[in-house]
């Protein structure tokens, strides 16, 4: 299904132009309709979205024009929105994206909140964290720059989603407090591991199951990076590698903070507790959809009386 050809005539100003997209990506069925016509339309037209309100009247120029009838074909092929433009907002700060790394969801954001949350209480001035399979980067990018006494070591095994990352981290001027480190999982070369361990593991792992893949949106399944999805897997691996291989790493009062797919909070609950490594301290549901999203866990040390609270 293609744009019209129409599109591109003189009469087509912004306001038709919006309102005509939103109608057609509703028809094939597109997620927030008017919210994907808006985002491509203010990139063409090189403005903010809510620009595009004082420019109803407008006619755009015929190459900007060009370009947003090729995006609006794409899309309407359900190839991200984020992808078109190479841009998605989280946690209120832009994010180069590529089809390298995954699309930061504002479900995810509640896993920053938890550790912003955790540093201010535990009164952590500077933390070191470890974000594990980073991809863009927003995950320790947000936070390095709410927490700008921190440090982080951020990790993925993909060299082309570390290089996105790389770009994110220098565009919000985080780039001197973040190593950016290819890294199989957790096993990290001994030259960035802190001598007394990180204070906050953060992971937002590929957790859908395989048997999940084959029912996810379009522009999920076809689109983003399958090894930032999923283990191949029940989706839990990631989990047991976390709770069996990364106490060592860990300061001994150090907090983990990993985020979960619908339904899976009890089996990561379990994972995470049974070897005695962790105890369960919170499970946080997220804001868009309600549903258990973040669970935190701090080290378990067996000469430990009472908890802390956090």
């Amino acid at each position: 299904m293609n744009a019209p050809a129409t599109i591109g005539e003189a009469s087509w100003t912004i306001g038709r132009l919006l309102s005509w997209t939103s109608e057609y990506f509703a028809r094939c069925q597109i997620a927030d309709p008017r919210l994907a016509s808006e985002v491509l339309l203010a990139h063409a037209a090189r403005c903010r979205r809510i620009d595009l309100y004082a420019r109803f009247e407008s006619i755009l120029e015929p190459d900007n024009v060009d370009c947003f009838r090729g995006w609006v074909s794409r899309a309407a092929e359900h190839e991200p929105i984020a992808y078109l433009v190479g841009e998605k907002e989280f946690f209120s700060l832009p994010f180069r994206v590529t089809p390298d790394v995954l699309i930061p969801r504002p479900e995810t954001e509640t896993l920053v909140e938890c550790v912003l949350d955790h540093c201010a209480k535990a009164e952590l001035a500077h933390p070191r964290l470890l974000d594990c399979g980073t991809g863009s980067g927003c995950l320790a990018i947000a936070a390095l720059v709410h927490l700008p006494g921190a440090t982080a070591v951020a990790t993925d095994v993909s060299t082309a989603a570390l290089a996105v990352a790389k770009t994110n981290a220098e565009r919000h001027g985080v780039a001197d407090r973040v190593a950016l480190v290819e890294a199989d999982g957790i096993v990290l070369p001994e030259q960035v591991i802190p001598q007394d361990g990180f204070d906050v593991l953060m992971c937002n792992p590929p957790y859908v199951p395989a048997s999940g893949m084959a029912g996810l949106e379009p522009t999920v399944r076809d689109y983003e990076p399958a090894l930032a999805l999923t283990d191949g897997g029940d989706g839990l691996s990631f989990y047991r590698m976390i709770a069996a291989d990364t106490p060592l790493l860990l300061a001994p009062d150090a907090w983990v903070f990993v985020e979960v797919g619908d339904g899976a909070a009890q089996a990561v609950l379990e994972i995470m507790t049974a070897a005695g490594n962790f105890e369960h301290r919170q499970t946080r549901r997220d804001r868009v959809v309600g549903k258990e999203r973040v669970l935190a866990f701090s080290r378990k040390r067996k000469e430990r009386g009472t908890d802390q609270g956090g």
